[in-house]
């Protein structure tokens, strides 16, 4: 077993420790990944959680799945020597008995509890914290992660046509992203029409026109490269060349503010006074501005009550936002407070904005 999987099993069973419970039981997508080393539990993209879960107590652990996905799992997903516990698929009462005797009919911490049975608990903050905090070898995969979705996004939008639709456009986006085996979570198009009108704006039928804003939300390993990037045909007029400015100087005051020992809500306020200074006091109410990242596309979403401490080896990706701008790149917190862009693509065009390099418009 890797010294990963064996370091994170060590700190699920001081959880089980200090709570005196039975167990913990893992069945997120998320969670999956982060326990096992970044295996992948996913069937349905869309869905929260997998088709096998991870059981952990004091002395053993096992992965917990059924007789049609079992195989495939042990070949192509799970490190060595975790245990499986394989039920037949239509007999999902078998599970939930071994469970019960795993655990000694002991509480069991879970992920996500399920609310028929009362034997289960959330998990505690200590053990969320290891979920956000990145060990080496995550940051290596993380980094792998990052390079292939900006490849993938760099590629696309000098493909693009301005007679593209916005299904077209996302469409070659997953492409894109697949060809590189990651997984398209999330993949927003906004064309010319739409782009002032909606911060979050799913692709549709209509022609992307003059320019358009793509963003991805990226999974491999189970982590998550965010990022945002737009093309224009043509160039950028003197306004639209400003806002882009704009949001690339209101987001460098959280970067600069994203440092160890600072808490999300004090992020969230440098951002609000940036808006403020550069005349757009309402737009931080316009769209949420990101947060933590890392097995979630946001593990935390910063707001005015988000206290939670920035720490050294944590992901953020900011995504600030004007009407018709945006930018967004996914970043980890090393040490000494140095931010590390784990999205950056040298063949995208780029500006220095307070000594960081950041994306502006690809203008074809």
């Amino acid at each position: 077993m890797s010294e990963e999987v064996s370091t994170k099993l060590g700190f699920i069973r001081e959880t089980i420790s200090q709570t005196e419970v039975g167990g913990v039981r893992l069945r997120g997508i998320d969670w999956f990944a982060w326990a096992t080393g970044g295996a992948s539990n996913t069937v349905l993209l869309t869905a929260e959680t997998g088709v096998a879960e991870l059981l952990v107590t004091g002395q053993d652990a096992w992965v917990l799945t059924d007789e049609i996905e079992a195989q495939r799992l042990k070949d192509e997903e799970l490190p060595s020597h975790l245990k499986l516990h394989i039920n037949p698929w239509a007999d999902a009462a078998a599970r939930e008995a071994f469970v019960r005797e795993a655990t000694d009919g002991g509480i069991v911490i879970s992920d996500r509890c399920n609310n028929a049975t009362p034997q289960e608990q959330s998990i505690p903050h200590s053990l969320q914290q290891h979920k956000r905090v990145l060990l080496p070898t995550e940051l290596d995969r993380y980094r792998h992660v990052g390079q292939q979705a900006s490849a993938a996004m760099t590629e696309v939008l000098q493909a693009a046509q301005p007679t593209w639709t916005e299904y077209q456009l996302a469409g070659a986006g997953a492409e894109a992203l697949w060809a590189r085996g990651l997984h398209p979570a999330l993949t927003l198009v906004a064309g010319e029409r739409r782009l002032p009108l909606y911060r979050h704006a799913t692709p549709t039928g209509e022609k992307i026109g003059r320019q358009a804003m793509l963003v991805f939300c990226a999974r491999g390993y189970g982590l998550y490269a965010n990022l945002t990037r737009f093309v224009c045909f043509g160039s950028l007029t003197d306004d639209e060349a400003q806002l882009h400015r704009y949001v690339c100087e209101i987001e460098a005051k959280a970067l600069s503010a994203s440092q160890p020992g600072m808490t999300l809500d004090a992020v969230y306020y440098a951002l609000a006074q940036a808006y403020e200074q550069h005349g757009f006091p309402h737009a931080i109410r316009e769209h949420h501005q990101g947060g933590t990242t890392g097995y979630l596309a946001r593990e935390i979403v910063a707001n005015p009550t988000t206290t939670d401490f920035l720490t050294e080896n944590m992901a953020i990706a900011w995504n600030p936002s004007l009407t018709g701008a945006k930018v967004e790149d996914t970043f980890v917190i090393l040490k000494d407070g140095k931010l590390e862009n784990l999205t950056f693509d040298q063949n995208f065009p780029s500006v220095e904005v307070e000594g960081r390099l950041r994306p502006v418009p690809l203008e074809k």
